[in-house]
């Protein structure tokens, strides 16, 4: 495993961390002794940043966090996200705030949260900004150490990173969206902002196991959120039509070399990124984190692959995304 710096805060993170969106229920159903192995292969391979949220099954990844990490003595960074559960998307106040980090303080266990995300609030209230201050009077009071946002679009991003002790931002970034690389890297490196990517698999598309007959449990977003029936579209299979993303996915193993799998070309693709901090990607099995680790220590892509892939994306996948980008 290779490391990182933070942005601003100088820790040293894994680049590979863990995503748990999945143990909220979203994926399907894991139990407490599943995410609890899925967690301990984390650490065991290296990784020392979790990514969670307060909506992950309302509370339900955080719990199964904190109790995982009542019993390890291991330093892991955790980073948690509010503003979804409850709030969303008008009723947003300084008591809303604090109690949902109070509330995730609990759950997790912690003396204070290394890290709080707004997690996808509406761009009016980015703009209006007061949330911000909300979060720096949580910061003060010892509750949360660090506070970044989790947005939908490059513009909300660029306006967050107008705000002082901005340390990250949460984005969608893979070999299927490529905007942030002309918008918004050269941004976030001249503030020194960390930037963690969500969905580097594209909601598994990439992981190049899916066919077009591929179905979902009635529980999983990938089945109830696939064209945006839930929440932005752009969070389920990175905004592409499923059909059509797995037609693209087909493609590009043609460009994969021997050595690898089609999910380690495309982690390997965004690490190759000097820019991204830490990729979050989630696993419902202990094998996945293995796989998804491997990444860390493979041979940087080729410039002519990384060519290829952004034409791929200019001609065959940009039009195609839908959702907030």
């Amino acid at each position: 495993m290779h490391y990182r710096t933070f942005g601003s805060t100088g820790f040293k993170n894994s680049e590979i961390g863990l995503g748990t969106w999945q143990f909220g229920g979203d994926w399907g159903s894991i139990g407490e002794s599943d995410a609890h192995a899925i967690l301990k292969k984390a650490l065991d391979s290296g990784i020392n940043f979790f990514d969670t949220a307060d909506v992950y099954g309302a509370g339900r990844s955080e719990t199964l966090i904190g109790s995982f990490l009542k019993n390890t003595k291991e330093s892991v960074f955790v980073a948690t996200k509010l503003g979804r559960l409850g709030g969303y998307p008008d009723k947003y106040s300084f008591d809303f705030v604090k109690k949902c980090a109070e509330n995730s303080l609990r759950r997790l266990g912690k003396d204070v949260i290394d890290l709080v995300q707004l997690h996808c609030i509406p761009k009016k209230q980015i703009e209006d900004g007061e949330i911000f201050n909300w979060l720096r009077i949580i910061q003060k009071e010892g509750k949360i150490r660090h506070f970044g946002a989790s947005v939908e679009t490059i513009e909300e991003a660029l306006i967050c990173l107008k705000q002082d002790g901005l340390v990250s931002l949460q984005i969608i970034f893979n070999i299927f969206r490529q905007k942030p690389i002309e918008k918004l890297f050269s941004e976030a490196a001249k503030k020194n902002v960390a930037l963690i990517v969500r969905l580097p698999l594209a909601s598994g598309l990439l992981s190049g196991k899916y066919v077009k007959s591929t179905t979902f449990p009635q529980t999983d977003h990938r089945n109830y959120n696939k064209d945006g029936q839930v929440f932005n579209v752009g969070e389920t299979f990175s905004g592409l039509e499923f059909q059509y993303g797995v037609e693209l996915a087909d493609q590009i193993k043609m460009m994969v070399p021997g050595d690898m799998t089609l999910a380690q070309f495309a982690l390997r693709w965004i690490l190759d990124h000097p820019e991204v901090s830490v990729i979050i990607p989630g696993a419902t099995k202990v094998d996945q984190v293995s796989a998804n680790v491997s990444a860390s220590d493979m041979n940087a892509l080729s410039k002519e692959t990384h060519s290829e892939l952004s034409k791929f994306y200019r001609e065959k996948v940009e039009r195609h995304v839908r959702g907030l980008i």
